[in-house]
């Protein structure tokens, strides 16, 4: 291994149990065991990012840490055949970012496994459009095209439609023919909303019924849900007889208050999304989905982009709700 230098944000912990946030120079000395060195031309901002970066040990254990759990680059050095110098690679998901050192540095070095060749089709930096956030957003569409739940069924409810997931969601399925309601955040976003491509917008209270009611009046033919708690419950019980929901995320809650009616009642399906640990020929596909039928034509009204330098003021505000679309990060100037 080369001693080459690099630049991170790097997270630590203080005696008095603070985590302080600083660029940091590290050497390939730093990096972890594995197969591969990735040098990494683009991140992303996902909200496991933030948490890690405030120092959440549900995310991750032990500090000093550089978050990240998505890197898309260059394979710099490998010890695996099955990549060579000079090829574009994808890392997401796995451990990367959460206990092992992740995407907001300008190297990783990780095991051949986590690593998905950069689809025909697709820039380092669009594969970061997508990231960890718009895989789970394209593997939760695949599953409810794969369950059967079709454009002629009806409108399909998105939760969440202005987070990550949530926006990825609204324009493929927007970009494959399907209508689809999008729940706005705290803050209106409709006009954004419509622009990637929701048929119409409805408000957190409108999508919340938190009575004890086991159903409600049927809405949708099916759901994709990236926050758990009363909206899921309230799309599980308003979805039709034979359809499904999909449900990746607890950002408004981990519980999911709910009978078994709307499942022997009505034959709905409730489908797990754990993109984390997705099987790797699952994973090929669904990102050869992304970069071919389901390229989304609109990126770029979903993105912003900044650097590693300006990368600490956007935790903060997506720790804050004030997060919009997908925020990719530019390793290098």
């Amino acid at each position: 291994m080369s001693q080459k230098t690099y630049t991170a944000l790097r997270v630590t912990e203080t005696e008095d149990n603070q985590f302080i946030r600083r660029l940091t120079d590290l050497s390939f000395d730093d990096l972890p065991e594995g197969d591969v060195i990735v040098r990494v031309d683009y991140s992303s901002l996902n909200y496991k990012d933030a948490l890690s970066a405030i120092g959440n040990r549900g995310v991750t254990r032990n500090y000093p840490h550089t978050p990240g759990i998505d890197a898309a680059g260059v394979v710099e050095e490998s010890k695996s055949d099955a990549f060579k110098p000079g090829e574009k690679v994808i890392v997401t998901s796995y451990d990367l970012g959460m206990n092992t050192a992740g995407g907001f540095g300008q190297y990783i070095c990780v095991p051949a496994e986590w690593i998905v060749r950069l689809p025909e089709n697709l820039t380092l930096r669009e594969s970061m459009v997508y990231g960890t956030a718009g895989f789970t957003a394209a593997l939760s569409v695949y599953r409810l095209v794969d369950y059967g739940i079709t454009p002629e069924m009806g409108d399909v409810l998105v939760s969440g439609g202005t987070g990550g997931v949530g926006s990825i969601a609204v324009s493929i399925l927007s970009k494959i023919g399907y209508s689809v309601v999008a729940v706005n955040g705290i803050v209106d976003e409709t006009d954004y909303l419509k622009e990637i491509g929701a048929q119409s917008v409805i408000s957190i209270e409108e999508a919340t019924d938190e009575s004890p009611r086991p159903l409600l009046k049927v809405r949708w033919a099916g759901s994709i849900d990236t926050l758990g708690g009363p909206i899921l419950s309230t799309s599980i019980r308003s979805t039709a007889p034979g359809g499904a929901v999909t449900s990746c995320g607890n950002v408004a809650a981990p519980d999911l208050p709910i009978t078994v009616f709307p499942f022997i009642l009505r034959g709905v399906s409730l489908i797990g999304i754990d993109s984390q640990n997705c099987p790797m020929p699952m994973r090929q596909k669904v990102w050869d989905k992304i970069a071919k039928e389901w390229k989304i034509p609109w990126l770029d009204r979903l993105t912003s982009e900044t650097s590693l330098q300006e990368l600490d003021s956007k935790i903060d505000l997506m720790l804050q709700g004030q997060h919009k679309g997908r925020t990719i990060i530019r390793l290098w100037d």
